[in-house]
């Protein structure tokens, strides 16, 4: 197996309904690719990943514990393990890049989409 792949040959997780990951696992991290749809809301949850990211593409309103934000690409995000977060998605939908640690194997269990191009690059 190649330790090299492109975006477009990585089918994509289905986390929620309009939020799709393509992602490439380590041994003890996840990389992702999460595309979001216009709109859509990511509702609240926790993890005991630390999660850390980009935003790329679009707009989002996200909030991490008590603290919420209206962010634009380049914007950076840092949330620790077990820590409450909620995203609300803009009306052009979004791309984030995301590091997860450790590694998401919950989405091992995850449907994936077929022949779905990437938004980004």
């Amino acid at each position: 197996m190649s330790s090299f792949s492109e975006l477009a040959e990585v089918a994509p997780h289905l986390i929620w309904d309009g939020v799709a990951g393509r992602v490439v696992e380590g041994e003890q991290a996840t990389l992702s690719v999460i595309e979001l749809e216009p709109d859509v809301v990511v509702p609240e949850h926790r993890h005991v990943n630390e999660q850390l990211g980009v935003l790329v593409a679009g707009s989002l309103t996200f909030r991490i514990a008590d603290e919420s934000r209206e962010l634009r690409p380049g914007a950076l995000w840092s949330i620790p393990a077990h820590t409450p977060h909620e995203v609300h998605v803009g009306p052009e939908g979004a791309v984030v890049v995301e590091a997860f640690a450790p590694a998401r194997s919950d989405w091992a269990a995850l449907e994936r989409l077929d022949g779905a191009t990437p938004r980004w690059p």
